[in-house]
């Protein structure tokens, strides 16, 4: 507890065992929330890269009024900071009352003290101003669309140009499939990134979110002549889905298997009940804004704010940061197996 309770108002708690499952009905119910809020994340990232969690939540009269995942990351080249959430595409606190939303601030500027962060930073879906934070105007935005209760009205939504990708895909006799464990899709998803330049996850992370989610993430397999070309990892919150990590392999281009995987995706979320496809973040200026663009979404910024302690330059651990080109060009050459040997270590710090 980080607030006297002889003080009138929220107390602020961390989350413990005992209170996971009022933590995780609070974020169903919470407008606010996302399912980068939800209790599990804390697990996943301490086991998965052993960095320490703070999921704090704000109790008033004896039910959770707002909660804020915080991730602390500290490395010697890419920095110290708290961040709600790290290696999630939103966060911040979500609640249901000023007063809570008042505490969770305060108890979080307290935490980014006492733990001597940089800055602190909230991965805000929405805006709205908060004293002493600032916006990283313009960092990423987001693509979010309904999703039409009729398959075919889906269809017929998209442009026709990105339709014909889909065609293309079937003519191919592509074939999607969903997989139990993350095997074939971080195979894919490795080579993936490593032709992007990035450093790949672990597979031990994917397996890690698998086991901890369960049925709200999905894996599902792009295959051609029974071989993977495509996957990705999606995320069921509500009644919305959520195509996360994905990629393909060099042969996917041709075949226009990325294109046949996410319409595969939308299709079998609108026959799940889904009504709202989020094609997650992407920043001005990328192929992947350029894609989601080609699919008739349109983007919508995100609020990313920033609590600075130390310095006024914000952080800007991104693929388009010139200081990043040289590394990024080197990444694409490493053989496979030696990108997948160093990745994990190196992503595990960038959150």
């Amino acid at each position: 507890m980080l607030i006297d309770p002889k003080v009138r108002g929220p107390q602020i708690k961390s989350l413990d065992p005992v209170s996971r499952g009022r933590w995780d009905a609070f974020v169903a119910a919470c407008p606010q929330a996302t399912f980068f809020h939800r209790a599990g994340w804390q697990r996943v990232i301490e086991r998965s890269f052993g960095h320490r969690t703070h999921f704090l939540y704000a109790e008033e009269d004896g039910a959770i009024t707002g909660v804020l995942p915080l991730v602390h990351i500290k490395h010697p080249l890419f920095g110290n900071s708290l961040s709600a959430a790290a290696f999630c595409v939103y966060g911040g606190p979500a609640t249901t009352t000023g007063a809570a939303a008042q505490a969770l601030d305060a108890a979080a500027a307290k935490l980014a003290a006492e733990t001597n962060v940089d800055h602190l930073e909230y991965r805000q879906m929405r805006a709205g101003a908060r004293p002493g934070f600032v916006e990283k105007a313009d960092l990423y935005v987001t693509f979010r669309k309904r999703i039409d209760p009729d398959v075919e009205n889906n269809m017929l939504a998209v442009p026709r140009k990105q339709r014909a990708r889909w065609r293309k895909g079937i003519k191919a006799e592509l074939v999607s499939e969903i997989d139990a464990d993350v095997v074939r899709l971080h195979r894919v998803y490795a080579e993936s990134v490593r032709n992007l330049g990035t450093p790949v996850f672990s597979r031990k992370y994917f397996a890690n979110l698998k086991q901890e989610f369960g049925e709200d993430c999905e894996i599902l397999m792009v295959t051609h002549r029974s071989e993977p070309v495509a996957g990705v990892m999606n995320f069921y919150f509500r009644d919305e889905v959520l195509p996360y990590y994905g990629g393909g392999t060099a042969a996917a281009r041709p075949l226009a298997a990325n294109d046949f995987m996410y319409w595969e995706v939308m299709r079998r979320a609108c026959e799940r009940g889904c009504r709202l496809f989020d094609f997650g973040r992407s920043k001005r200026g990328t192929g992947s804004f350029d894609f989601k663009k080609n699919w008739g979404f349109e983007p919508e910024p995100l609020h990313y704010q920033y609590l600075m302690r130390r310095g006024d330059k914000l952080p800007d651990l991104n693929p388009l940061n010139p200081k990043f080109r040289l590394l990024i060009a080197t990444w694409k050459r490493l053989p496979l197996p030696v990108a997948n040997a160093i990745g994990p270590h190196i992503v595990s710090y960038l959150g």
